[in-house]
């Protein structure tokens, strides 16, 4: 189940969103996850692909705090190619 509260810090906003990524595009995207996400792809890391807020596809990796808040550590929008694997 997608985490429904974030974590926002200095470091992370201006990680994140240098790719172009909004804060409420990220959220949106984890939030609306479905399927086969958020996989877990190491011990504490978590992946989403999806539709941000504004309808294009996104990347987003985040850390799971242990109460449940999502530490969003990137963020990039993708291609039709890197969409497809």
């Amino acid at each position: 189940m997608p985490p429904n509260l974030f974590r926002w810090i200095s470091w992370n906003l201006e990680h994140v969103t240098k790719h172009g990524c909004s804060v409420d595009e990220i959220e949106a995207a984890v939030r609306a996850a479905h399927r086969r996400f958020p996989r877990k792809i190491d011990r504490d890391k978590w992946l989403v692909i999806g539709r941000g807020a504004g309808g294009r596809f996104i990347e987003v990796i985040f850390l799971l705090d242990p109460d449940g808040t999502a530490f969003v550590i990137h963020a990039l929008p993708l291609t039709t190619r890197r969409r497809r694997g």
